[in-house]
């Protein structure tokens, strides 16, 4: 039985992540979990699973709903309840699913409290991949991917000498508008964006993969996880998202995962690792049925976010912090309806080229560098 503690379990990853043990019960078990702004969903999920610890975001959260959490449940707000979650004594595995930069502190402090990691908050290594991978060393914590593309490449390693790998190749379906030419993405709507062909995902995750920005953060974090340049590290279009990404060896060998597009398999898969364990609900890959599958390289004009993510990777330093940060404001304006799908690029690029790189940043340094970039793009929308 492994015992698990969870940061967003209303988002997509949370959700699906409860799917999982509830399919499991006698091998996972919920112990403490987060919140976001989904509280009705929440207080649903606490009836269910019935952890010992729950954080919600704000004192008003707390406020509204403390009488309506069973007296068992330990209830926590704020930055600190993020932090007792992903340290909570019981828990042996932290899946950390929040979306954004909020997740490097509770990761950093999972990480010192010895706990195996399962991440699917991408901007922890964006932003701070350096401290993270170093402290993880030193402690001898285990960082589980959780993305789909990030566990394939996982899968396709295992049993095989890293020293040996060639390339890595992450496949990107091309997001909602990836049949579209840049000129048509003029006058696009949020409503046009979220409707992603292949993937069910949160909001912010589906604009990320329509600006392709989603693998550019991708390629950063693999760049982290795997040990590997970014010259190694190549992007190809494929919109069936039957393949989940790939590894080339030095002898021209390339291995593969495929399947559906379901995340509950990856997820799975890492809170299960070393072991694989039934999964009666998903749907099996028929090849005959898919018939073809399509390859293509991307167009660095076309998605030049993909582009910024590279160029922030390869400099280093403070740079893949601004990009996200820009990138996270500049989405949530989009989806505010507060900027065209055209001006996110352009913000992150503005704040790209205004920044002054910090070389080897400590995590207060990245603290800072994040908050006066999202001030700056706020300065923008003025």
């Amino acid at each position: 039985m492994k015992k698990i503690s969870l940061l967003g379990a209303t988002g997509s990853i949370g959700t699906q992540t409860l799917d999982i043990i509830n399919q499991h019960p006698d091998r996972f078990e919920l112990v403490a979990m987060s919140i976001g702004k989904n509280v009705d969903l929440g207080l649903k999920q606490i009836q269910q699973f019935k952890p010992k610890l729950l954080s919600v975001l704000t004192k008003e959260t707390y406020e509204q709903i403390k009488h309506d959490v069973p007296s068992e449940v330990k209830l926590i707000y704020g930055v600190d309840g993020l932090v007792e979650v992903a340290t909570y004594s019981e828990a042996d595995i932290l899946v950390n699913a929040v979306i954004g930069s909020v997740g490097l502190g509770p990761t950093l402090a999972a990480i010192e409290a010895k706990k195996t990691i399962a991440i699917a908050n991408k901007e922890t290594l964006v932003t701070a991949g350096h401290i993270v991978t170093q402290k993880a060393k030193q402690n001898g914590v285990t960082l589980l991917p959780v993305d789909s593309e990030h566990s394939a490449i996982f899968q396709c390693l295992q049993g095989e000498d890293v020293k040996k790998v060639s390339k890595l190749v992450l496949t990107a379906s091309g997001g909602s508008f990836r049949d579209k030419r840049r000129e048509e993405l003029i006058d696009v709507t949020v409503e046009d964006a979220l409707n992603h062909p292949n993937w069910s995902m949160g909001a912010k995750i589906t604009i990320d993969s329509a600006t392709m920005m989603n693998k550019g953060l991708e390629v950063i974090e693999a760049h982290w996880l795997f040990d590997t340049p970014y010259d190694q590290i190549e992007v190809i279009l494929h919109k069936e998202s039957i393949i989940h990404s790939m590894v080339e060896y030095i002898d021209g060998s390339v291995i593969a995962q495929l399947g559906t597009p379901d995340m509950r398999v990856p997820i799975q898969y890492a809170l299960s690792f070393p072991e694989r364990l039934d999964f009666k609900k998903q749907e099996r890959l028929n090849l005959w049925e898919v018939g073809k599958l399509h390859f293509e390289k991307p167009n660095f004009e076309r998605y030049r976010c993909l582009k910024f993510a590279y160029d922030a990777g390869r400099i280093g330093g403070t740079m893949p912090t601004v990009l996200n940060a820009a990138n996270e404001e500049a989405v949530a304006a989009f989806l505010e309806k507060k900027i065209t799908f055209l001006q996110i690029e352009n913000y992150i690029e503005q704040a790209l080229e205004r920044h002054e790189l910090i070389k080897e940043p400590s995590l207060e340094t990245i603290i800072e560098v994040d908050q006066q970039t999202r001030r700056f793009v706020h300065s923008l929308m003025l």
